[in-house]
């Protein structure tokens, strides 16, 4: 992460797989789940090779899934200098955003003799997150300037308009025949879009819960949905779902949720 050590990436491709070819097949196939379509490894650590190729669009589509359901990363690609072996190696990341950008997270640089100087360069400020992707570049010195351009045009031009976090309570409806009357119906994610700055007033949010809701009902299930819309246009959904489970009334359920009760005024 900070020092582009193509040894270390073989270790761990023969830890994880047993070896780099069955590693690289994972890979391809994870690429391919991630609609990563111009994408082809032919190893795993990026140097030269035919029909090892990709595109900037590609690198994102990763860039992206690894930011987001791997976040710990950053604590990796956010060191500048560090030490190995009590001292005796010295570490400093190759990616220059990280000590001269503001908010940088990472992300990671690649360099060869036929790909030139590339980057992908991750940035947040004000919940707002970017990734701004380099290829190509005729020198590292650009590659970090172009990046810097693309990554202030995104925060110069865009916000992230938050609606509600996950679980958040959106409603609360009325059960039929359960042992609750009630449930609270809440976000199963967290509900922002990316938008222009100053269009933010013109969001128009509907909630839409499911009429004649009945037991039994189990938690997380999906009871509605919270749609986001300008000018007519969708722009983002958003699942609503039970925050706890319900039960169907019956004698065994109705005894249940007596003693249950006794119990908690006893204490």
């Amino acid at each position: 992460m900070c020092g582009s050590a193509n040894d270390c990436v073989v270790a761990m491709s023969e830890f994880i797989a047993g070896s780099e070819d069955a590693f690289v097949q994972m890979m391809n196939d994870k690429a391919k789940e991630l609609g990563m379509n111009d994408t082809t490894f032919k190893n795993c650590h990026g140097l030269d090779e035919d029909g090892h190729v990709t595109s900037s669009y590609d690198i994102s589509l990763m860039s992206k899934e690894l930011l987001n359901n791997h976040p710990q990363i950053t604590n990796y690609t956010t060191i500048w200098m560090d030490s190995l072996r009590d001292g005796k190696s010295q570490l400093t990341n190759t990616n220059k955003l990280i000590r001269t950008y503001k908010g940088a997270t990472g992300l990671k640089t690649g360099s060869t003799g036929l790909a030139l100087y590339n980057l992908s360069a991750s940035a947040t400020r004000d919940d707002l997150s970017l990734i701004a992707v380099i290829m190509k570049a005729p020198s590292t010195k650009v590659r970090f300037a172009e990046a810097e351009k693309l990554l202030d045009y995104g925060f110069n031009s865009f916000i992230y308009k938050e609606f509600a976090k996950k679980d958040d309570i959106a409603n609360t409806a009325i059960v039929n025949k359960g042992v609750d009357s009630t449930v609270d119906i809440v976000f199963s994610d967290n509900a922002g879009i990316l938008i222009k700055k100053g269009e933010d007033k013109n969001i128009e949010q509907s909630i839409s819960i499911d009429e004649n809701i009945s037991t039994p009902i189990e938690k997380g299930q999906k009871l509605g949905t919270a749609t986001y819309s300008m000018n007519g246009t969708v722009l983002s959904t958003v699942d609503l779902v039970a925050s706890n489970s319900v039960d169907k009334i019956n004698l065994f359920t109705m005894t249940r949720s007596v003693i249950y009760k006794w119990i908690d005024l006893l204490r």
